[in-house]
């Protein structure tokens, strides 16, 4: 054997054992807690929720699920737990559409919770790839194949954190370690399950959510240069057929859990942008909210809460830092109003609170904005 075979065979070699060394290093500690619960250190945790919720799914024990897309990633999920009185697991994914949310509810309704709780919008429907083709969801993970599990345990980025928790489970080391843990250097970084994708204590919240910014995503949306993009993935027929297929079918092969959904209160000015400056994707909205308010009223195990109606929510800009997105003050109004059912739709008139939203935002003016 000549030299540069020999030291090609050994490159093979020593490559061969640092993957293996990687994959046993990434089985024992198991820092997504993918294949069992945390069991010799502090376990910690990801804001990057396609991959988390995977680990989530398998390590946590919940009776109820709660899904959404930004405007529910926020939410503590000790403030469910407190005033739903449930054992929640927040799944949240900001950006999130349904052919995400289903998937993940999938697995997760495997573990048998009794319950979910789903924010739901239209735009979450638009049309978008299929799981498999879609490259920013780690979808074996999710099934636990054999391609996910192998990707999982030869990952070098893996390999790293398994480093990294082994170094703050070692005392002499622990402190170091705990104290240069963070979201720049590492990708598990958050030391608790409720503090996943919350504001931190000391966000200024008045600073990023009032009125002036809430005007400014009106005029944003509004100006002729950009309001084409209102429009863009409302399609009835494509939603209505994504929500069948994404929401319907989960609901309706699992008779027994409960469906609690809800429309957010995004801002009035929202539906008013819409209505001033692409009236055919308002008419797309309503003609949406109205099939998806009727078609889940004919389910007993599903329950709509729709909250866009909620004037004292929807018409105070100062609780907005864009048309949609509200404060964490509101995710606790939202809460409560789910616990005592203050805007559940009416199974016999499923269409009452559209027609609320529709009167406001035809009375709503523009230069309301200026007061």
């Amino acid at each position: 054997m000549s030299t540069a075979v020999r030291k090609l065979v050994h490159l093979i070699g020593f490559s061969a054992l640092l993957i293996a060394l990687a994959a046993a290093l990434n089985f024992a500690v198991d820092p997504l807690q993918l294949l069992r619960p945390a069991r010799f250190y502090q376990p910690m945790y990801s804001n990057d929720t396609r991959m988390q919720n995977a680990g989530l799914i398998r390590s946590e024990d919940f009776d109820t699920v709660f899904m959404g897309t930004s405007l529910a990633i926020h939410f503590r999920q000790s403030d469910i737990d407190r005033i739903l009185g449930v054992r929640s697991l927040k799944l949240a994914m900001t950006g999130s559409n349904s052919r995400e949310q289903s998937f993940v509810l999938a697995a997760a309704l495997a573990r048998g919770p009794s319950r979910i709780i789903w924010q739901m919008d239209d735009w979450i429907f638009r049309d978008a790839p299929d799981i498999d083709h879609n490259d920013s969801f780690p979808a074996d993970l999710y099934r636990k194949n054999a391609k996910g599990v192998a990707g999982y345990l030869l990952s070098g980025a893996m390999a790293r954190e398994s480093l990294w928790t082994l170094a703050r489970a070692a005392p002499p080391l622990r402190n170091l370690a705990t104290r240069l843990t963070t979201d720049s250097l590492m990708k598990f970084a958050i030391p608790r399950v409720d503090d996943i994708h919350v504001l931190a204590p000391d966000f200024d919240v008045a600073q990023d959510y009032n009125a002036a910014r809430a005007r400014a995503s009106f005029a944003y949306l509004t100006d002729p240069s950009r309001s084409a993009y209102l429009a863009e993935g409302y399609a009835f027929e494509a939603m209505v057929r994504n929500f069948e297929r994404d929401a319907v079918d989960l609901i309706a092969r699992h008779p027994d859990v409960a469906f609690d959904i809800y429309f957010p209160p995004y801002s009035i000015l929202q539906f008013v942008a819409l209505r001033d400056a692409s009236p055919a994707t308002l008419k797309i909205v309503y003609d949406f909210t109205g099939y998806v308010s009727r078609r889940l009223a004919t389910f007993p195990n599903a329950r709509l809460h729709d909250f866009r109606g909620a004037r004292q929510i929807t018409h105070d800009l100062a609780n907005y830092r864009d048309a949609i997105h509200h404060s964490p003050a509101i995710d606790l109004k939202v809460l409560s109003y789910l616990a005592d059912g203050t805007y559940l739709v009416d199974r016999t008139a499923p269409t009452a609170p559209l027609r609320w939203l529709q009167a406001q935002v035809e009375a709503y003016r523009p230069e309301t904005l200026a007061q």
